[in-house]
């Protein structure tokens, strides 16, 4: 099911949204959003506000009930698998699967001029627990192996954080900006279904990371709680090739003596300009992207990615695009891109004036 599941993922995404016919999309793509969750236009992400709540009951949907396992084999002693991401870590893990903690995501209201995003604990398996159960459910149905979804109808409203844990990732629209020449350029990133656990086989913009701590020592999690510093470790990391952690595990990251960090945040408001477009919803996993964008001036680009990696961790990186109307259509709208990826690069395509003054 995982090999099936992996090889037609596009298809059972665009399947998958005809189970939400009443929830709102993004730019005519097939991510699902609520209104709350998709500002007018851009906001910068230095407005965007942040808070955590430590000690939050979650009461919704875990993936551990009867009938989300219900289709889950047994091991090699016998047992029945008592959730998803067991199975998956003994019989289909990619290279990448560790259940690492997060930042879950409680609630939002992007519809003002300044963003609030509540987030409290959790862990990168909830996700799989129930956001890859659902797709495998919806996989074994287009092959006709169940005749219903319970999980995903148990679940209802994909956009209602209280109903599933909801992690988040920070999906990253990053364009070249060439002010003379008057173009831009984006980039992207073909992710192996043998090095992710979600999304495999798919184009996606980049870069893009689970909004998470570097790694779990209790020091991170309120040094690292910040988008832009997320954002720059992912940048580094899918397009620089270095490590993700940058010796957090030893102390927290000192962002302002970091080069490559102190550089790039230096810059930004002037030659990085970042904004939050919104946030959506994959109709198949239910995976929950904020969705980003970075303008770098090409001198400063050029300067900070001159030697951007052909190959990472999670897959290969595709040469530069041309940000152009017949570029960031085919890529929304042809190809077989991530729902967030397809939204965001329609999203800020119809908001291009404003992000490329």
């Amino acid at each position: 099911m995982r090999a099936y599941l992996g090889e037609h993922r596009h298809v059972l995404t665009l399947k998958a949204t005809a189970e939400y016919p009443d929830i709102p999309k993004v730019a005519g793509t097939s991510l699902l959003t609520d209104p709350l969750w998709t500002p007018s236009a851009p906001i910068p992400l230095a407005d965007i506000g942040l808070q955590h709540q430590t000690g939050h009951d979650f009461h919704g949907v875990d993936g551990t009930e009867g009938f989300a396992v219900a289709h889950l084999p047994d091991d090699t002693q016998g047992h029945h698998y008592r959730s998803y991401s067991a199975a998956m870590a003994d019989l289909a893990a990619p290279s990448v699967f560790q259940n690492r903690s997060t930042y879950r995501l409680l609630d939002a209201d992007l519809t003002t001029s300044t963003g609030r995003l509540l987030f409290g604990s959790g862990t990168y398996f909830d996700g799989i627990d129930v956001g890859e159960a659902s797709a495998h459910e919806f996989a074994a149905r287009e092959l006709g192996l169940v005749d219903d979804l319970k999980l995903r109808e148990a679940i209802g409203a994909p956009c209602d954080p209280a109903r599933r844990p909801t992690n988040v990732a920070i999906s990253t629209l990053t364009l070249r900006h060439d002010r003379e020449a008057g173009t831009a350029q984006f980039f992207l990133h073909w992710r192996d279904p043998k090095r992710v656990g979600h999304a495999g086989g798919l184009y996606q913009v980049l870069p893009v990371g689970i909004f998470q701590a570097s790694s779990d020592e209790s020091w991170n999690q309120d040094n690292d709680f910040d988008l832009w510093r997320c954002m720059v470790r992912e940048f580094s990391e899918e397009l620089l090739g270095t490590s993700e952690e940058h010796g957090s595990d030893q102390a927290p990251i000192d962002y302002e003596t970091w080069p490559f960090a102190a550089q790039i945040t230096q810059e930004l408001g002037t030659g990085v300009r970042a904004y939050y477009l919104g946030m959506g919803v994959d109709p198949l996993t239910l995976a929950t992207d904020m969705l980003t964008v970075a303008v770098v001036d090409a001198p400063l680009f050029d300067t900070l990615f001159g030697n951007i990696v052909e190959t990472n961790d999670e897959g290969r990186i595709l040469k530069a695009q041309r940000f152009t109307e017949d570029t960031v259509g085919r890529f929304a709208h042809k190809e077989p891109t991530q729902a967030a990826g397809a939204a965001l690069l329609a999203l800020a395509w119809s908001h291009r004036d404003a992000l490329l003054s």
